[in-house]
């Protein structure tokens, strides 16, 4: 009888049809792991608790801290800073890497046979990656993980997507915090990977030691590489996919690179940047550019430049940090004003740039 409630089919009228009891499912999730989460969703975590779990190397509380960089609450904003003025004084020993490229040079597979080159060699490395962001649905995939599988899973990388959110800047200086998180939490190599959408790499090279544009031969002009600034900021540039019968074409695009950029001012490091190939998807010529890299940070440590760069570096963060506040403060507290304006352009009874000025002349009244 208790089958023919559990299964209607298994009633009488129902001849010939036997539906057979299911076998008792598993639990979702492990039930030791869903406790150990609940546990640590409960325990709300105090400055002292981040400082201490970044200064041991805890993945899952630098994470947590690097969540509370990104959020845009006044709360969360608040305890971050106080977590980064702490943990400043023990940054600042990693090389930082900027990587960037046009879509399709395989940036995702360079970092992931890069960094398992460095984590092969002792290194720690951690992935910082900005993923763009819809402008419609304001959405990031932040799929970098799935595109390093392998990296993904060595403990001695770290992951951390972060979406672009519309703002390069905004991003950037987040993306900077959680670099300085990271050296405390004992990563000596960071790698930063950019949108590459032409702004972000000068937001990313104002934050490295060390700046890598990753190219490909055969996809058009080489030397169109000219006409972007992008080529004056590399201190080294990348052949990707130098195998099978693409070879001979990396090889012709690296002597179109290298004399191209005699043609470029002298570097201000003091160190001619070196034009190299490489194959991410076989592993050949990886560690010829990590050598580059320690040359690079070596000439320049002994010349210098490098410590003068992280000074400069330092100084343009707080103007683009004021800058940035004064923006969003500006937008807070004339929200209401910023409306009415937005109607009379609208409606053609202001100019934009009359509307703009009574705007601001109206914000800096009423902070005297």
């Amino acid at each position: 009888m208790s089958e023919c409630i559990e299964h209607p089919e298994n009633s009488p009228e129902y001849e010939g049809l036997k539906v057979n009891k299911g076998i008792e499912q598993p639990e979702a999730m492990n039930p030791n792991i869903a406790a150990r989460l609940k546990l640590i969703k409960k325990k709300t975590l105090t400055t002292d608790d981040y400082v201490e779990g970044i200064l041991k190397g805890d993945i899952n509380i630098l994470s947590q801290a690097i969540t509370l960089v990104e959020s845009s609450k006044t709360e969360h904003q608040l305890i971050a800073q106080e977590v980064i003025k702490r943990c400043l004084p023990s940054s600042g020993n990693s090389v930082r890497i900027g990587i960037t490229g046009v879509p399709g040079a395989g940036k995702s597979t360079f970092i992931e046979s890069f960094g398992k080159y460095l984590t092969g060699q002792g290194h720690k490395i951690a992935v910082l990656a900005i993923d763009p962001s819809s402008e419609r649905s304001k959405g990031s995939i932040l799929g970098d993980k799935t595109r390093m599988e392998e990296l993904s899973c060595d403990p001695k990388a770290y992951i951390r997507p972060s979406p672009s959110a519309g703002s390069l800047g905004g991003v950037a200086r987040k993306t900077r915090e959680a670099m300085i998180l990271c050296e405390v939490a004992g990563f000596d190599i960071i790698l930063i990977e950019t949108v590459g959408v032409g702004q972000s790499e000068t937001a990313v090279h104002s934050m490295v030691d060390f700046f890598l544009l990753l190219q490909i031969a055969g996809a058009g002009d080489e030397l169109q590489g000219i006409k972007r600034g992008i080529m004056e900021m590399a201190d080294s540039i990348i052949i990707n996919k130098a195998d099978g019968n693409n070879i001979q074409r990396a090889e012709l695009a690296k002597a179109q690179l290298q004399t191209a950029l005699h043609f470029f001012p002298p570097h201000e490091s003091g160190v001619t940047p070196k034009v190299m190939t490489c194959s991410a998807y076989e592993r050949t010529g990886i560690d010829a550019i990590w050598e580059n890299i320690l040359h690079y940070c070596s000439e320049t440590q002994q010349n210098g430049y490098f410590d003068c760069r992280r000074r400069e570096q330092a100084k343009y963060w707080m103007y683009e940090t004021i800058n940035e506040q004064l923006k969003n403060r500006f937008y807070q507290q004339e929200k209401e004003q910023i409306k009415q304006a937005e109607e009379k352009v609208l409606n053609n009874e202001l100019s934009s740039f009359t509307a703009a000025f009574d705007l601001l002349e109206d914000y800096f009244s009423k902070q005297d």
